[in-house]
């Protein structure tokens, strides 16, 4: 192991963010990282126990799994930092923008603060690409290898390409998007996974053998039919893009925005030049939603120069410790501050949230936003209810979704001829039809994504015989 008995000697220290002030300014990425010698503290603070939890994966219902649903082996991988020893475990999405379950799950975090995992992850990553051409790659698979078509190129769509490709499979990803990445490209702003990252893996996915194609439509039945005729299996790793939508008055009037299409087209304007299909310039933003997505908004539209931004969230405000039935090591239930609102207190002075908040009805003039009528919720006794007399109107010209996802779109299915796969539906939909990634266990991390697109990836390669 690294330093025996480091973590008695070295306080965690974790990547420092840009000063919101100035990164309000640009799209550039959020973290600085540490230095390669403070990087190495950091991994030597890991206990190399003799159980594991960080690289468990262990779930305590869906609110509160801990450990690295990958299985990474941790220990070893901050061993490697601390030793200057470094390897790759595919870690450049992960290291950016998972969550760290394992960091939920590490034995130092019962009585101490967690080993800094991630930045380590991300550390071997940085490191590799760094100093030479990048990770191992595979040599193209054999002329007369069975073909497997993958389609969707988010992170269950790569990891599951990846997979079947080092197997000896030869396997096209087809993507509807003019760009690979699925969720990594689109889903997710520059600032916290810059681009490059994403097309420098798909680059050397292609010099790998793994075709990329991308402006193909499965839901159109004869690019559905071709496909299939071509390929020994399809795996649909589609996502679950179906988003939850507003249900109340007024819900389609003009500035009513998912914020998925409002997240893809700052990205694409961003990427393209010109300016984005829905900006929130000089305009009043209600962001409905109080997850990532919700956040992502929130700092999306800071860049573009809003007048004023606030963030609704339905449940109530969590708890700033651990409750006395949230113990570790499962996911700590706790408030947590994240960039964007961290940023929108230093443009405007105030965290831009409000927890318990009923949007009743969006108020319009002449087709368009002009406010949202919304009123406050009582959680006291576990169950939401609205209070008597909180009814109010604010101010609103550009209202974004972030409301989550129902399931996956069914177009791509019924051009295949299959039935919308239920939540946790198997791997293997048909004789020749698999499902991976979100599109079989609902909207979820990328590291799950990952992860579920490894299993069915092997699962195919066994019906392959390879």
């Amino acid at each position: 192991m690294g330093k025996p008995g480091a973590y008695l000697e070295v306080d965690r220290r974790e990547h420092a963010m840009r000063d919101a002030r100035e990164s309000i300014a640009d799209y550039g990425e959020l973290a600085l990282p540490l230095a390669s010698e403070e990087q190495r503290l950091q991994a030597s603070r890991c206990m190399y126990c003799g159980v594991a939890f960080c690289q468990a994966g262990m779930s305590f219902g869906a609110a509160r799994p801990s450990g690295c649903p990958l299985h990474n082996l941790i220990p070893e991988w901050n061993d490697l930092v601390y030793r200057g020893a470094l390897t790759n475990p595919f870690p450049e999405f992960t290291g950016r923008v998972c969550p760290a379950l394992c960091e939920a799950a590490c034995n130092l975090g019962l009585h101490d603060d967690p080993t800094a995992i991630r930045d380590n992850e991300r550390a071997i990553s940085d490191y590799i690409w760094n100093h030479g051409e990048g990770p191992l790659a595979m040599e193209p698979v054999d002329d007369g290898a069975p073909k497997v078509t993958v389609v969707g190129s988010g992170p269950a769509g790569l990891s599951c390409a990846w997979e079947l490709a080092r197997r000896g499979v030869h396997v096209s990803v087809v993507e509807r998007a003019d760009r690979p990445g699925g969720l990594l490209m689109y889903g997710i702003p520059n600032m916290k996974l810059p681009k490059d990252v994403v097309e420098r893996r798909t680059k050397l996915m292609g010099s790998c053998g793994i075709e990329l194609r991308c402006g193909c439509d499965v839901s159109d039945t004869e690019v559905a039919a071709q496909l299939l005729d071509e390929s020994d299996a399809v795996v649909v790793a589609v996502g679950a893009r179906q988003a939850r939508c507003l249900a109340v008055p007024g819900a389609d009037a003009e500035g009513v925005v998912l914020a998925v299409d409002y997240l893809t087209g700052a990205t694409k304007a961003l990427l393209d030049g010109g300016e984005p299909a829905v900006s929130a310039t000089g305009l009043d933003v209600v962001v409905i939603g109080g997850g990532d997505t919700g956040t992502d908004c929130v700092a999306t539209a800071l860049r573009q120069g809003a007048h004023s931004v606030r963030q609704l969230e339905f449940l109530p405000e969590p708890p700033r410790e651990r409750r006395d039935n949230n113990l570790w090591p499962e996911w700590p239930a706790i408030r947590k501050d994240d960039y964007g609102q961290r940023e929108a207190a230093a443009v405007f002075g105030n965290d831009p949230r409000t927890w318990g908040v009923d949007t009743l009805e969006v108020l319009t003039t002449e087709g368009a936003v002009a406010g949202l009528r919304v009123a406050s919720l009582d959680w006291s006794d576990g169950r939401p209810r609205r209070i008597e007399g909180s009814e109010q109107v604010l101010p609103a010209r550009l209202v974004l979704i972030a409301m989550g996802f129902t399931g996956p779109e069914a177009a791509v299915f019924e051009a295949l001829g299959i039935d919308v796969p239920e939540r946790g539906a198997t791997h293997r939909l048909s004789d020749r039809i698999w499902l991976a990634g979100d599109c079989r266990s609902g909207s979820s991390l990328v590291v799950n994504a990952i992860a579920d697109g490894l299993a069915c990836a092997a699962e195919v390669a066994a019906s392959l015989d390879r």
